[in-house]
């Protein structure tokens, strides 16, 4: 699935009424859906893609150390809590289950949830708060 497919997808839900939508094409689901009045993108595939956290080998690799790398899916940037006043989603040392929300990355004013896809524990958060962030770029490192 392209990636500007994606974000056109996004911006046109961003704009209109719709709570809710779902797109899959070639093996690759995406769910839109505004909660909040803020967009958060889920994608599911059932085969390798570069633009997908879940089932990518790309996303989830092991180092020496055994790690599981957490990857950013998108370019934008990464925010490891909710809003100033709140606290960080994860920290080092904290048992996350997959699922478990981990930060969020602004893309084109759009807040996307970055979820684990797996159990573990954090080892190593490899961005700042507010940092720009790169497609591929590593975020977390989970054993």
């Amino acid at each position: 699935m392209d990636k500007q497919l994606i974000n056109d997808l996004i911006t046109l839900i961003d704009k209109s009424s719709i709570t809710s939508f779902e797109y899959e094409e070639n093996g690759i689901a995406v769910r839109i859906k505004r909660e909040n009045n803020v967009v958060n993108t889920e994608t599911k595939s059932s085969v390798p893609s570069k633009m997908i956290i879940e089932d990518s080998e790309e996303a989830t690799t092991k180092s020496d150390d055994e790690y599981k790398i957490v990857k950013s899916p998108i370019v934008g940037t990464f925010y490891d809590k909710a809003s100033p006043e709140k606290d960080n989603f994860v920290k080092v040392g904290q048992k996350v289950s997959k699922g478990d929300t981990l930060c969020i990355i602004e893309a084109m004013k759009i807040m996307n949830e970055i979820n684990s896809d797996f159990d573990g524990e954090i080892v190593e958060i490899l961005c700042n708060n507010e940092d720009m962030v790169e497609f591929g770029q590593p975020l977390f490192k989970i054993r």
